[in-house]
């Protein structure tokens, strides 16, 4: 990894503005928390369809944010943990499992690059996941798929749906290329508001990295995952871009660029024996 130190401070920049973010988000449409107590279920049909069943699984969320995907998995009767660096967002997800009953969801503070020496999570899982706008806040890419394996079981099973790299190479208006695909140097913005909510009065300084699909998938590998699939997609689940339309699918799509761009991708990978 990159100079310890550097990594801390950019690591500590982006915790502030996710902390920043908990409050603006719990209360967000976007969220929907209100309609989560209801449905209990936050999760996307292809994360769904794609990781299967996961009944009395133990499953490791990777930077869970407030936990809603994390229970949504619970519900459906998996044994969940999960981790973010936020320590809003984990006091979050805490009160809504105990609000809603989920008394063996657990949810830990946690850096993911500190994660292996953290004294509360010691043993390993039958799943790990992590989905949508999670490894592009992470500087070092097979560090994080290091971490990916130490924490599964022989045999165990990882999974990732996000949004594909391709997308963060282009402007906020989808205009341009605007940064490199390949990654490298660390990507220094100041963001207004947030994805969620673009009027909120939050103005943070952000940083960021482009990891590219191959870099993703060979990080894996590396670390002893035999990859079962990788899938690419026109289309984001999530209405978070600018200059969006919606599909008769549900799905949301770039203005005049329906089925042109990848917008997401998905990973299922196995822990070799």
């Amino acid at each position: 990894m990159e100079n310890q130190e550097l990594v801390r401070n950019w690591l500590s920049v982006n915790r502030k503005s996710w902390d920043d973010r908990v409050e603006i988000h719990k209360n967000s449409a976007f969220y929907d928390l209100d309609t989560f107590r209801k449905t209990r279920d936050a999760l996307m049909p292809i994360e769904k369809r794609e990781l299967g069943d996961v009944l009395h699984k133990s499953l490791l969320h990777l930077q869970c944010h407030f936990g809603m995907d994390t229970l949504s998995w619970a519900e459906r009767g998996a044994i969940v943990t999960g981790v973010d660096f936020s320590e809003k967002a984990t006091e979050l997800a805490r009160k809504l499992a105990t609000e809603l009953n989920y008394f063996d969801a657990h949810f830990i503070q946690s850096d993911i690059y500190d994660l292996p020496n953290n004294i509360f999570i010691d043993h390993q899982y039958d799943i790990v996941f992590t989905s949508y706008g999670t490894i592009g806040w992470l500087p070092d890419i097979n560090e994080w798929a290091r971490v990916v394996a130490h924490f599964l079981k022989p045999g165990g099973t990882f999974y990732i749906a996000d949004f594909h790299p391709f997308v963060w190479t282009l402007s906020d208006d989808f205009s341009k290329i605007q940064y490199n695909y390949f990654g490298g140097e660390p990507i220094v913005e100041v963001e207004q508001g947030t994805y969620a909510d673009t009027q909120a009065p939050i103005n943070n300084p952000t940083v960021s990295w482009n990891h590219s699909l191959s870099s993703i998938i060979n990080s894996l590998i590396q670390n002893g995952l035999r990859i079962e699939f990788v899938n690419e997609y026109p289309f984001s689940p999530y209405n978070c871009f600018q200059n969006t339309v919606l599909g008769d699918d549900g799905f949301y799509r770039i203005k005049d660029l329906e089925n042109k761009i990848p917008m997401m991708y998905s990973i299922k990978a196995t822990k070799e024996f």
